[in-house]
């Protein structure tokens, strides 16, 4: 109790600068000998906090006085605020309070240099109204309805328990247990529509499941990749790659070795980059590549 109220009493001086011994005994239901004793306990901490006798007097701090000179640096506080603006922004209970606490702490009258948005560019209020529904679900253990547009571009309604958000190569995914597959499936938020959270509630499963499902993907073959992108296709180099991986030559490409899944994914991935790019091993990979280009070509 009494390192609450000596964070309080800390908190009340930064804000009002000068308050009497008997207004903050009658603040905490303490007597005015138990103030002064918490004053004591401060100013051996290396609180500059004193007090001054006579009209006007009162117990203050020293001017331009934060709490970050004593506890925390200013690299600490930024993350602290981050932390607190990115749970604020999921309207957990009490973080803006207390972000506005800590910032009047920190000596920082605005946290405006701050923006944590999850939502994708040009996406309308409802995709946060979507992300906090199936953050309030996964916490409630509540089960979620929504239509899916799955990899084939089939559309399908799921029923999922969900577990957790993963952020992943630049998009937010759900990852939760499907009802209809019986099994721990990936969603990617910006592919759910006509989300519902009816008043069904479910157990947490036991960790060997979600483990199994873990041991399946971890089958994946993964293989290592060497591709050349254009100047052209610069912007995203550094946005999808390692910065270790990549070799910037002279003409203004980028030569980079990545080790990526063999897959669909990794096919419809490199294609997505149009003439920017050119795989230059393996060989297979290069054969997958002519025989997508020759189907698309024939299309039209």
């Amino acid at each position: 109790m009494q390192i609450n109220r000596l964070f309080e009493i800390i908190y009340i001086l930064m804000n009002k600068k000068s308050v009497t011994a008997k207004e903050l005994a009658e603040r905490f239901e303490v007597s005015v000998r138990t103030i002064y004793r918490d004053i004591d306990s401060l100013s051996l901490a290396g609180i500059p906090v004193y007090a001054s006798q006579g009209k006007g007097g009162g117990i203050s701090l020293l001017d331009n006085y934060v709490l970050d000179k004593s506890v925390l640096s200013e690299k600490e506080q930024n993350e602290i605020l981050y932390a607190l603006q990115s749970l604020a922004i999921t309207q957990v209970p009490e973080a803006d309070k207390v972000l506005t606490r800590l910032g009047s702490l920190f000596n920082k009258n605005s946290t405006d240099w701050i923006e944590v948005d999850f939502s994708p560019w040009g996406s309308d209020k409802n995709s946060s109204r979507q992300f906090t529904e199936i953050k309030n679900a996964i916490l409630n253990r509540k089960i979620v309805e929504f239509d899916y547009c799955n990899s084939l571009g089939e559309k399908v309604r799921r029923k999922v328990e969900p577990v957790k958000f993963v952020f992943k190569i630049n998009a937010w995914y759900l990852q939760g247990f499907c009802l209809a597959k019986r099994a721990y499936r990936i969603f990617k938020i910006t592919r759910m529509s006509n989300l519902l959270v009816p008043n069904e509630f479910f157990s947490e499963r036991t960790t060997e499941e979600f483990t199994k499902e873990k041991q399946e993907q971890n089958t994946q073959k993964w293989i290592d990749v060497h591709l050349k992108i254009s100047a052209n296709g610069a912007y995203r180099v550094y946005d999808e790659f390692k910065e270790k991986d990549v070799v910037k030559n002279e003409d203004g490409s980028f030569n980079i070795s990545a080790y990526l899944p063999e897959n669909k994914w990794l096919l419809r991935y490199i294609l997505s980059f149009g003439a920017d790019i050119e795989v230059l091993a393996p060989q297979n990979i290069r054969d997958m590549i002519r025989k997508e280009l020759h189907e698309i070509i024939v299309k039209y």
